[in-house]
């Protein structure tokens, strides 16, 4: 059994967190408090016996631990921290990689065991806490909670593992909860969080926590796990990949969902054709439409099982009166619902504008002549009408209203405003609307 073996284009940072865990095997204790903690961007090359591989970026560093005097104890420090920063861009496979490296701490061995990595998928270990979230963002009390649980003892092995998803979704107030425990940390709790990148936290978590950068995996990467994991046929997955960005879960979406692969095609079809500003609204109506059914084909099942699930485990069956002693209990399962589709919806948003950036950018690659692969080669003909109704100056002009857009959206803009206010630009970029017929799926 290797933890590792599912995860692609990550041969670099895997090989450092392969080394934490063996460091963490002949004896390392978790960096104590009072320990001293270089600055923001010290790097681990020299600090051991063993450099780091190529290609995996480590920084924030610990010192060695002043009590520790030892050789082999000192070097097995510098591999291994209580602390760890997992980034990389969404789709990477950085929670992937987090949770490998929490299931080879937890079997104690750097390849990991299936018993413990089974464990660890279920979310079933009883040394694994992870603190996760579906909504906007993570709470305060949630926080506080896994603080708590952070001082627990192992109960089967040498470490107990807390992964924190999507950290960016921490608050600068909330930060500041988790802060004070990365300053004093339990003995022997190991603290694996992840964020797009380091900017995304507070510069005193940054400075506490030693990075690793994940590596975006090649188009050919993620076609080649679709194909060895998933069984999909080696054009469909290549073409997923690359539609996808190299976006693992995706891709995934892409090549095992027609509707999915529908509702892209569909997207890009609409913005393609849009005859004339006055037609924005109807098109900016049109995307929520679609991002909303791509939000409720991942949460509409979902919700209501978990709702079922409730109700039995509360005495009623579905259909009977709801007790008016549990309807809090239901009423809290709602909000947290609502909570997870409104993220759902955004990011739904969010995916649509990274599919109309990818249009752009082909279509400007093709106005400026440039020799590299399109993301949407099966819509040359589309965008090479396209490139010739516009100029790059306008091009540009578009790719920079799209990202204004998912800013605006980002900041709580109404997403039917940003959205319109990106279709208007990108109706103006050129002096005729490009008609299109789309193309057969």
């Amino acid at each position: 059994m290797n933890v590792w073996a599912e995860l692609t284009g990550q041969d670099a940072a895997v090989a450092v967190l392969r080394r934490a865990v063996a460091a963490s095997m002949s004896g390392f204790t978790a960096v104590a408090s009072g320990a001293t903690v270089p600055g923001e961007g010290a790097s681990v090359s020299g600090a051991s016996a063993t450099a780091p591989s190529a290609g995996a970026t480590v920084s924030g560093a610990p010192a060695p631990d002043t009590a520790t005097t030892t050789p082999d104890a000192a070097t097995a420090t510098h591999d291994m921290t209580h602390s760890w920063l997992i980034t990389g861009p969404p789709g990477s496979g950085r929670s992937n990689l987090a949770y490998a490296f929490a299931s080879a701490l937890l079997a104690g061995h750097p390849d990991g065991d299936a018993a413990t990595h089974a464990q660890v998928v279920a979310r079933s270990h009883p040394d694994l806490h992870v603190l996760a979230t579906e909504g906007v963002i993570i709470k305060r009390d949630d926080v506080r909670d896994t603080v708590r649980r952070s001082h627990y003892s192992p109960s089967v092995g040498r470490h107990r593992v807390i992964v924190v998803e999507d950290a960016d979704r921490m608050t600068e107030q909330t930060s500041n909860v988790l802060l004070k425990e990365l300053e004093e940390p339990a003995l022997r709790t190991v603290w694996i969080l992840c964020a797009p990148s380091d900017a995304d936290l507070i510069p005193t978590i940054r400075s506490r926590v030693r990075t690793l950068r994940a590596a975006m995996p090649t188009v050919a990467d993620v076609a080649s796990l679709l194909v060895h994991r998933d069984g999909i046929d080696p054009v469909l997955a290549e073409r997923a990949a690359r539609e996808a960005q190299c976006h693992i879960g995706m891709a995934h979406r892409l090549a095992t969902n027609e509707d999915s692969r529908h509702r892209r095609a569909e997207t890009l079809r609409l913005v393609l054709s849009v005859p004339r500003t006055s037609a924005a609204v109807a098109v900016a109506a049109r995307l929520l439409d679609i991002a909303g059914d791509d939000a409720k084909a991942l949460t509409a099942q979902r919700d209501e099982l978990e709702r079922e699930h409730a109700l039995r485990s509360l005495g009623v069956e579905p259909g009977q009166t709801i007790p008016p002693a549990l309807r809090s209990v239901l009423k809290a399962l709602e909000d947290d619902q609502k909570r997870r589709a409104t993220r759902s919806l955004r990011d739904g948003i969010d995916r649509i504008l990274i599919d109309l950036a990818s249009l752009f950018r082909d279509i400007l690659m093709v106005q400026l002549g440039a020799a590299t692969d399109l993301i949407n080669a099966d819509w040359m003909p589309q965008i090479a009408a396209a490139a010739t109704a516009g100029h790059p100056e306008q091009t540009l002009v578009t790719l920079d209203a799209i990202q204004e857009a998912r800013e605006r959206i980002e900041a709580n803009v109404q997403p039917t405003l940003a959205l319109e206010a990106m279709l208007v630009t990108a109706i103006r970029r050129s002096s005729g609307a490009v008609r299109t017929g789309g193309r057969k799926e």
